[in-house]
C-alpha cells in the first residue's frame, strides 16, 4: 500500500514538529520546512527517519512564493505530490499597534497568510487530480477574539480563519477538507518570554488549568485528517476552556 504524504510548514521545532513527528510516527511520508532553522531541521529530520519514515527537509521561507514553488517541485520528484497539508508557519508580533512599522507589518503578513496561500495554491491542482485531500490550517484563539497588543497577529489568524471557510466550501464537491486548529495557549517557545509569574497568571484564567502541549495539537490534527470526509469548513478551538 503506497504511503500517503504530508506537508508540515514551520516544522523544525515546536507545534509543526509535535505535528509531523505524529505523522510519521503513521507511516507518512513527511516534508518539513523551516526558513532559518538549519539545524532544528536537521534535527527533527533525523528523528522522523527514526521512525522509519521517508523524509524530505527544505530550508526556505515559503512566504516567498518562488521558495514555495521549490518545495513543491522537490516533492513531486521524490513523492509525486502532497494528499496532506498542514499550514503551520508562523511568527508573533507583541507590541502596540500604533507603533509598528511597514516592514514587521509585511513580515508578518507574509509568513502567517501569504505562506498560506502559497503553499495551498500549489497544493489544490495535485489533490484535485485525487479527487482526495485534506489541509488543516493552524491558527490562534485571537484570530477569533482578538488580543490587545497582538492586533498584527490576530488579523493574519482572523484572515486565516475566513479563508478555511471560503476556500472549505469552494473545495467540499471534490473530497478536499479544509479545517483549522485555533490554538490556545500552547507550551511553546513562542510564548517564553512569559515571565513566571505572568504563566501563572495566564493559567489561573484556563479552566483546564495548564497550557496544552505540542503534542495535544498534533494528535488533534491527526484526527482531523484521518478519514473523516464530512467534517470541512470548521475552525474548531483547541485551549481548555479558555475562550
Amino acid at each position: 500500500m503506497n504511503r500517503k504524504t504530508v506537508i508540515v510548514t514551520g516544522s523544525s521545532r515546536g507545534i509543526g514538529k509535535a505535528i509531523a513527528i505524529k505523522y510519521a510516527k503513521k507511516n507518512y511520508n513527511v516534508v518539513i520546512n523551516a526558513s532559518k532553522s538549519e539545524e532544528e531541521l536537521k534535527q527533527t529530520k533525523k528523528e522522523i527517519e527514526g521512525f522509519q519514515a521517508q523524509c524530505l527537509s527544505f530550508l526556505g521561507d515559503i512566504g516567498e512564493y518562488d521558495n514555495a514553488v521549490s518545495l513543491f517541485e522537490q516533492v513531486k520528484k521524490r513523492f509525486g505530490g502532497a494528499d496532506l497539508l498542514i499550514n503551520n508557519a508562523g511568527i508573533s508580533y507583541i507590541g502596540l499597534f500604533s507603533e509598528m512599522k511597514p516592514d514587521e507589518w509585511d513580515r508578518i503578513i507574509k509568513t502567517n497568510l501569504t505562506s498560506v496561500y502559497n503553499m495551498t495554491s500549489l497544493a489544490i491542482p495535485y489533490m484535485l487530480t485525487n479527487h482526495y485531500g485534506k489541509i488543516v490550517n493552524i491558527s490562534s484563539v485571537w484570530g477569533c477574539v482578538g488580543a490587545s497588543c497582538e492586533v498584527a497577529y490576530s488579523a493574519t489568524k482572523g484572515a486565516v480563519n475566513a479563508l478555511t471557510r471560503a476556500l472549505a466550501r469552494e473545495l467540499a464537491p471534490s473530497n478536499i477538507q479544509v479545517n483549522a486548529v485555533a490554538c490556545g495557549a500552547i507550551d511553546t517557545q513562542m510564548n517564553q518570554f512569559l515571565t513566571d509569574e505572568e504563566v501563572i497568571a495566564l493559567t489561573d484564567e484556563i479552566p483546564a488549568g495548564r497550557l496544552g502541549t505540542c503534542e495535544e495539537v498534533a494528535d488533534f490534527v491527526y484526527q482531523l485528517t484521518h478519514k473523516n470526509s464530512y467534517l470541512t469548513g470548521q475552525v474548531i478551538n483547541l485551549d481548555g476552556g479558555w475562550k
